[in-house]
């Protein structure tokens, strides 16, 4: 079943404001409440909400000054922080990211490709839930209330869904989805998940899911290795509703069929991997951490 919460106006971003209890919990806003006999500092979402666990978001970018202005003018001010992966970027991508965002955790990613670029992102996060967001502007990030929702009502891995009941793509071209939902099809028959979505990079997981699934792959086929291996370790997932809008500046470097070709050969691959074999520690990094400043 999928989840969807209608975003409401968030409150004032509250810069000083410290993660507090672990719990995954939703509640009316007020600074501080109790939980049991634990305290919790809630982040309020409008005045009617509020939520205990932070929220990191990262977003890999490589050339999209153009374009953050409309990413971070989606995001809501409740989350607790932003890490943006820079992919050795020729524009002034991170000064126009720091511009926006003050306090935004920049990683300078190490190596090459998206898969590369998030699990440098994951390492740099503090926040108890991630949120991974593209940088060409077709998400938004008022969505992610509706991430979140599914995550604290229970979800261990909240999936987003572009055809899900709800969702949307103006950015898929014919032989793209052709291709995403045969894919979509041999993981849920080889893997027993009910994807109605594969190759979308609009997710978001608790922390601790990292301490259960291996990240080893360094391109596009990240989401796809991501979604297999979340149903192999057995952990809950649930697909959110999620509206993929055009590229707004610049040119994707996805690759349809060549892009296509490595997930495949992705779904092949776990098919033969058995599940002590892929337990291992966080992130399971293969390639250096970028630097953070």
């Amino acid at each position: 079943m999928s989840s969807f919460l209608r975003p409401a106006v968030p409150g004032p971003h509250d810069p000083t404001a410290t993660a507090g209890a672990p719990a995954p919990v939703m509640a009316t806003a007020t600074a501080t409440a109790t939980l049991g006999r634990i305290p919790a500092q809630y982040r309020p979402i409008s005045s009617h909400l509020a939520i205990a666990p932070p929220v990191s978001v990262v977003i890999p970018a490589m050339n999209e000054a153009k374009n953050l202005p409309h990413v971070f003018g989606t995001l809501p001010e409740w989350i607790h922080e932003v890490v943006l992966v820079d992919g050795n970027s020729t524009d002034d991508t991170v000064d126009v990211a720091r511009g926006l965002w003050p306090g935004v955790k920049v990683v300078k990613q190490a190596g090459k490709g998206k898969g590369d670029a998030l699990i440098s992102g994951f390492a740099a996060c503090t926040g108890d839930i991630i949120v991974m967001v593209d940088a060409d502007g077709s998400a938004d990030g008022q969505e992610i209330v509706s991430y979140v929702s599914a995550l604290v009502g229970g979800a261990d891995f909240a999936k987003g869904s572009r055809f899900a009941n709800g969702g949307g793509t103006d950015d898929m071209t014919p032989i793209r989805k052709l291709g995403n939902r045969v894919l979509c099809g041999i993981v849920n028959a080889k893997f027993g998940a009910r994807y109605t979505d594969l190759c979308y990079g609009y997710n978001a997981f608790w922390r601790h899911c990292l301490d259960s699934i291996t990240l080893d792959c360094t391109g596009f086929e990240i989401e796809t290795l991501m979604n297999i291996r979340v149903v192999k370790a057995g952990l809950r997932v649930q697909e959110v509703p999620s509206h993929e809008y055009l590229r707004i500046h610049g040119m994707s470097n996805l690759r349809a069929v060549r892009d296509g070709l490595r997930v495949l050969k992705v779904i092949l691959r776990e098919k033969g991997v058995r599940r002590a074999a892929r337990r291992g520690p966080v992130l399971g990094l293969n390639s250096p951490r970028g630097e953070v400043t």
